[in-house]
Parts: structure tokens; sequence; C-alpha cells
């Protein structure tokens, strides 16, 4: 049985971190990965106590190199589903610049995402952060 949303972005959110996962529900499996917990990413980040939308933003564009690595920026043509409103209601409304940072990081670099919004949606979804939010 195929899904008919194979691709999906989930975020995870804290204090200190920012992951971002494209997980193929298919089988299950994570298929793309991102965080502010990697080394390689950590030091070159000014985060300190807490993460800002630049780091969110700098997941975004990792994720998105990591996912034309793997030929899946596109989703095998199906695109790759994120949900905003379920992020935002699930992160708390202060997270919400950088669920955003992340899905514009996305886009900006190439990745085909569909957003899955209610009719309460945000009334302009082509926001875009500003640097220092």
């Amino acid at each position: 049985m195929t899904v008919l949303k194979r691709y999906v972005l989930r975020l995870f959110i804290s204090l200190k971190y920012i992951t971002a996962n494209v997980v193929d529900r298919n089988n299950g499996r994570i298929v793309a990965t991102a965080s502010t917990v990697e080394h390689a990413l950590k030091n070159n980040l000014e985060c300190g106590r807490s993460c800002n939308a630049k780091a969110a933003g700098v997941v975004g564009e990792v994720l998105a190199m990591r996912l034309r690595v793997e030929g899946l920026e596109q989703g095998q043509g199906r695109g790759i589903h994120v949900d905003v409103n379920k992020e935002i209601e699930k992160k708390g409304f202060k997270n919400r610049t950088k669920i955003w940072a992340v899905v514009n990081a996305l886009k900006n670099n190439g990745v085909k995402l569909i957003l899955d919004d209610d009719d309460n949606a945000a009334p302009d979804s082509s926001y875009t952060y500003r640097q220092g939010e």
C-alpha cells in the first residue's frame, strides 16, 4: 500500500537545538536529516544557549543539499509535504519564525515543497523571515 503523501518534513525544535527530518512514510525511514546538534553545524553557528531563525535557515540549507545528493529534492515528482500549521501548533507560536526559516531555506534551494495548509492557514503563506528575527 502506497501513501499519497510519501515524503513528509518533520521538525523538532528545543531551546538549544533544531532538527529537520524528511521521512519516507511508505517504509517509515528517515531519508535525510540536518540538525544543529551536528558538530559541523554547531561549530559554525553562534547559538550559545539557544538557536535562532538564522540557525534554522542553515539547517534548511543543509537539508536541501542532502536531499539533492540523495536525488529527492523533487520528492520523486510528488514533492515533500509539510503542514506548517501543525508544526506551529506542535512547537508553539513563538517558534513560527524558525519553522518558516527552514521552509523558506528549502524552497530557496530548489526543494519542491507542498504546503498542506487548512482553510485557517496563515494569511500570507509566502512569508519570509527577516534576518535577526
